[in-house]
């Protein structure tokens, strides 16, 4: 099982680029779950390692792909309106991509009591990140003010995950001591992670 692990992670690493790391960041910032800690941080020690990329511009094209993500999600929603939205997250496809009423309607209260700036405040907070460009288009936010807000509060986020990263691998050598032990923790987290979501699927069956 590590062993197949390793192979997916080095065919991942071998294949990061400009091209995917906007790619993945656009999907990270629609409403598919896909964390952008395992777009970035490899993409910075892909950059360190080779120096194939550059740490800054993974920065830029990140953004880049979080925009585009984001501009989905908004246009979607304000040209579906609320009732498709929250029809389509309530529906098995939404399910399939860990969408639920509850979590738009999280998503919709805090850019309402927070009003605009949700749009920059929201892209640091976990959870709300990738959503809260979804009320930004119900309520026809200003299109300008909403790519603006979205690219700063996007670049910051994704420079302290890149600073991060940097240090990270500053320490790569206390990592690799403690690499088997990490494997075992890692293994052990998606583990539990997997059995949540059962046990998440079934207590919504009773």
């Amino acid at each position: 099982m590590l062993e197949y692990f390793q192979s997916l992670a080095d065919w991942y690493m071998n294949h990061m680029n400009y091209f995917t790391i906007t790619l993945l960041m656009a999907i990270e910032s629609s409403f598919v779950p896909l964390p952008s800690e395992v777009v970035i941080p490899p993409a910075i020690w892909q950059a360190l390692k080779t120096g194939e990329l550059n740490v800054y511009l993974v920065v830029v094209f990140a953004t880049l792909g979080a925009v585009i993500g984001a501009m989905f999600n908004y246009v979607m929603a304000r040209w579906l309106g609320r009732v498709i939205v929250y029809g389509f997250a309530e529906s098995k496809v939404g399910k399939l991509f860990l969408l639920n009423q509850a979590k738009v309607e999280h998503a919709e209260s805090y850019f309402n009591r927070h009003g605009r700036s949700s749009t920059f405040i929201g892209r640091l907070i976990p959870g709300i990140r990738h959503l809260i460009s979804i009320p930004a288009g119900l309520a026809k936010m200003n299109i300008k003010q909403f790519v603006l807000y979205t690219a700063m509060g996007s670049a910051i986020w994704h420079i302290i995950l890149a600073s991060l990263s940097y240090y990270l691998y500053t320490k790569q050598d206390l990592l690799y001591k403690y690499m088997h032990e990490l494997s075992y923790i890692l293994l052990a987290c998606g583990a539990l992670f997997v059995a949540y979501l059962i046990w998440k699927y079934k207590k919504k069956k009773e």
